[in-house]
């Protein structure tokens, strides 16, 4: 399998990055090849204690900035390391995709180079929260903010494939987010989408949830448009920063001996419930295999990102989802019209 890397994204590129990489390479398989995508001569310079032989290097001279308009920097920077890397998937240069760049970016250039999967109207960014009950896909968290119902409904169908296949759930509970558990809650399209749920009677749809059932064992995918998703992704994201921070503190206000004592129980419920621990987000729905990483990405990040975007592609995702959406019965009244 070839795994090509943007070399240049993300808060710590390029060195965690490229550590990710090689220390990738003792979990693949021998015929396994790494593809870093960006500066050439900077990425050699990091590669020159590599003695494994398996990475090669793809120039891309130009970085698309965090901060930047992603389909304008696309046209601008054709030679970037995000369209650049979306085009070794393009032309079968790559068999998977990973950046921690411009999340806007990569969601263009997958979408634009790679195409949408039969079956499927807007791809959908899945991320897995690890949470006590167990670990809970949500569907989408960025690349759609202006959702119809039939987007959440194939959001739901492809985040339940990517459960039951990567994370091993053997029958995914589905739930949509909605602002009440009530059936009535919820906007026209949450309403809608909720029907084309209950409809197809594959899918084990629980119904309405809300923020907090996501952590309380409620389902294993949690369904929603990008805005909403991203609002969870981030203010999840501080809470956890915040609630470590404050616990820290507390203790430190104690005994030293009390502190210490506690220390590797802290660092162990943090590496268990850390992120960084199920690597990057597949882009779910292109036809292709692109994952999207954490800004803030490290080593470690990108190594899990690397064996997850393998058995994403082992295991055929891609074709689980338009071998169920082409025998699915839900369908839009433009499609049926069609």
């Amino acid at each position: 399998m070839r795994i090509a890397i943007d070399a240049m994204g993300g808060d710590n590129a390029p060195d965690e990055i490229i550590a990710g990489a090689l220390e990738s390479i003792s979990l693949l398989d021998s015929d396994d090849e790494l593809i870093l995508v960006g500066k050439r001569d900077l990425i050699a310079e990091k590669l020159s204690g590599d003695k494994t032989g398996r990475v090669s290097v793809v120039d891309a001279p130009d970085v698309i900035g965090m901060d930047e308009k992603p389909i304008e920097s696309l046209r601008e920077k054709p030679k970037s390391s995000i369209g650049v890397l979306a085009k070794l998937a393009k032309h079968d240069r790559a068999d998977a995709v990973i950046s921690a760049g411009n999340t806007g970016a990569c969601v263009a250039a997958f979408q634009m180079r790679m195409r949408n999967l039969p079956g499927v109207n807007r791809p959908g960014i899945a991320v897995v929260f690890p949470t006590f009950e167990g670990p809970v896909t949500i569907c989408d968290v960025g690349a759609n903010i202006a959702c119809k119902p039939i987007n959440l409904y194939q959001y739901a169908v492809m985040a339940r494939i990517y459960s039951m296949h990567v994370l091993g759930i053997e029958n995914p509970r589905v739930g949509i987010m909605s602002i009440g558990e009530e059936e009535a809650k919820g906007n026209e399209i949450v309403r809608k989408a909720k029907e084309f749920m209950r409809a197809d009677t594959n899918m084990n749809f629980v119904g309405n949830i809300e923020g907090r059932d996501i952590f309380r064992g409620v389902c294993d995918v949690a369904v929603c448009d990008g805005f909403v998703g991203n609002v969870i992704l981030k203010l999840t994201e501080g809470l956890v920063e915040g609630l470590f921070k404050a616990i820290k503190h507390e203790l430190m206000q104690e005994k030293l001996r009390l502190a210490m004592k506690f220390k590797p129980v802290m660092k162990r419920i943090y590496q268990k419930y850390d992120y960084n621990e199920y690597g990057g987000a597949p882009l779910l729905g292109v036809n292709g295999t692109g994952v999207i990483c954490h800004g803030a990405s490290n080593a470690r990040t990108i190594r899990n990102a690397i064996l997850k975007s393998k058995q994403y592609h082992r295991n055929k995702i891609n074709d689980k989802i338009i071998g169920y959406l082409s025998k699915s019965t839900i369908r839009t009244a433009d499609e049926q019209g069609s």
